[in-house]
């Protein structure tokens, strides 16, 4: 049974997450219906958000806030689903990746919640959310190795940083085609109310168990923290 906690030092910054693990994942590279309902989620972030706009939308506030309270300019470090949906906005398009973290982020702009997906396998509890360690190394998507100082929030297992919350994963608990069972959390901050992350959750893992899994996951409520 999996656990996550929440250092008691965050308590002032008002953070929390909601997750929930998914077994018998299939991770595919190319599948027409993942690529439909992203192309789906494009075009309504394109129907119903602006980039004047976004700034504005009270779920982005609320992220913004949280780096600004951190110390931290939210305009060049974007929570990732902001950054999804200005990718969006811009391109008309985003990358794709695999079947299963292109689900996640159909769910994260959908719903402007930023999402995170491990390979439960290369996770070695116990996991909590806490502050970086000044030097602490961080293995991000995409980047260089990266030394964190104390203003960042980190999502961490017993031997290694997960997640830069709420903006980026690490290369050494990405998702690759060998994963079969996956952890998947909600970044949630004050102003954002605790259901909109648990639906966020609620609508990453049903697009997986749909349409990136070897059988259906039965519904179940997230674990919140």
């Amino acid at each position: 049974m999996i656990s996550i906690s929440v250092d008691e030092g965050l308590a002032t910054l008002g953070v929390y997450i909601a997750w929930r693990v998914l077994e018998g994942v299939e991770v595919k590279r190319s599948n027409g219906d993942v690529e439909k309902a992203v192309r789906e989620a494009v075009e309504r972030v394109k129907s119903t958000l602006t980039l004047e706009g976004l700034r504005e939308h009270p779920i982005v506030k609320a992220y913004r806030s949280f780096y600004w309270r951190l110390g931290i300019d939210p305009t060049k470090t974007r929570p990732s689903s902001e950054a999804l949906v200005r990718r969006a906005l811009r391109t008309g398009s985003i990358p794709l990746i695999n079947s299963v973290v292109d689900l996640g982020n159909v769910a994260s702009m959908l719903t402007l919640v930023p999402i995170g997906i491990y390979d439960l396998d290369k996770v070695k509890p116990p996991i909590t959310l806490r502050r970086a360690r000044v030097g602490e190394l961080f293995h991000p998507i995409g980047g260089g190795v990266e030394r964190l100082d104390e203003r960042s929030v980190v999502l961490a297992d017993s031997e290694k940083v997960m997640h830069v919350f709420p903006h980026r994963d690490s290369t050494l608990t990405m998702v690759e085609d060998s994963t079969r069972r996956i952890l998947v959390v909600g970044c949630g901050v004050k102003g954002v109310d605790v259901e909109i992350v648990r639906r966020a959750i609620d609508l990453a893992c049903g697009l997986i168990s749909k349409l990136s899994s070897k059988s259906p996951s039965a519904p179940r409520n997230p674990s919140t923290t």
